[in-house]
C-alpha cells in the first residue's frame, strides 16, 4: 500500500510509478513518486506557491516533487482509512463553509468571503491501474463522497478551498471502471467517509462546528439564481 510520513506540517504520500489528478493548485495529470498535503499558518498571504511549496518540502526533508495540496487544518488533525485496493487521506475544517441553498434568498450576487481556512483536503491512492478516464471518474466518486459525509456531518456541501488528488499504481492490476459499484469505487467512498469524519471529530473535539454562514469565521452563500431553458 501507499507509504505515509508527517514532517513539519507535510504529510507525504509515496509510491513509485503513480500516475495522479489533482484538482489543487498547477494540478491535472502527473506521474510521479509522491503527493503532499502541506498545513500553512494562520495569517498566511504567500502567492509564489510553487516557491512556498519547494521550501516546505525541503524543510521537511522530502527531496521529491509532486502534485501538491495546502491547508489551514493542522495535520495533527490528518486521518487516514484504508479498505481493499485503496487509501484515504483527509485534513478537513469548515471555517469557510460554501452554502447552496436550494431557494435562494436573492436573484443575483453571491456573498464571498474576503480569505479563506481551513479547507477539506483528500489524497486518495488506489493500487489498482486506471486509465485517464477511470482516474477522473475516481476523482468524481471521491468528491461525491466527501460532499455526502459533509452534509451529513455539517450540513454544508464542501469549502470555498476543497481539493482532492487521486492516485494509481501503473504497475498494479488494470481496472476499466471505478464507479461507486466496482470495488476501487466503493472502497474509495469508504475510505473518504471514514478519514474525513474523523479528521473533524479530531477538529472539533474542543471547538463548535459553525451551524450557519452566519455562524462560522468566513464562508460563501451562492445567492443568484441562473436561467432555466429547454435546449
Amino acid at each position: 500500500m501507499f507509504e505515509t510520513a508527517i514532517v513539519d506540517g507535510v504529510l507525504r504520500l509515496r509510491r513509485p510509478e503513480t500516475h495522479w489528478l489533482s484538482t489543487g493548485w498547477d494540478g491535472g495529470f502527473e506521474r510521479a513518486g509522491v503527493a503532499y498535503n502541506i498545513e500553512v499558518p494562520e495569517g498566511w498571504e504567500r502567492t509564489d506557491l510553487g516557491s512556498y511549496i519547494e521550501e516546505r518540502r525541503e524543510r521537511a526533508g522530502f527531496s521529491m516533487v509532486g502534485p501538491t495540496l495546502l491547508t489551514g487544518v493542522e495535520m495533527s488533525h490528518a486521518r487516514g482509512a484504508r479498505l481493499g485496493p485503496v487509501v484515504a487521506y483527509a485534513t478537513a475544517g469548515v471555517s469557510n463553509p460554501a452554502a447552496l441553498p436550494m431557494e435562494p434568498a436573492e436573484e443575483e450576487g453571491t456573498r464571498t468571503a474576503d480569505f479563506d481556512v481551513g479547507t477539506v483536503n483528500l489524497l486518495v491512492g488506489t493500487t489498482q491501474c486506471l486509465d485517464d478516464a477511470a482516474l477522473a471518474n475516481l476523482l468524481s466518486v471521491v468528491v461525491e463522497a466527501k460532499t455526502a459525509t459533509l452534509v451529513a456531518e455539517t450540513g454544508f456541501p464542501g469549502t470555498t478551498t476543497d481539493a482532492v488528488v487521486v492516485g494509481s499504481d501503473e504497475t498494479g492490476k488494470s481496472a476499466t471502471f471505478s464507479g461507486s459499484a466496482t470495488a476501487v469505487g466503493s472502497a474509495a467512498r469508504a475510505c473518504v467517509r471514514e478519514a474525513v469524519r474523523a479528521s473533524l471529530d479530531s477538529r472539533y473535539a474542543e471547538r463548535k462546528l459553525p451551524q450557519s454562514i452566519a455562524d462560522a469565521e468566513y464562508g460563501v452563500v451562492t445567492d443568484q439564481r441562473a436561467a432555466v431553458f429547454v435546449p
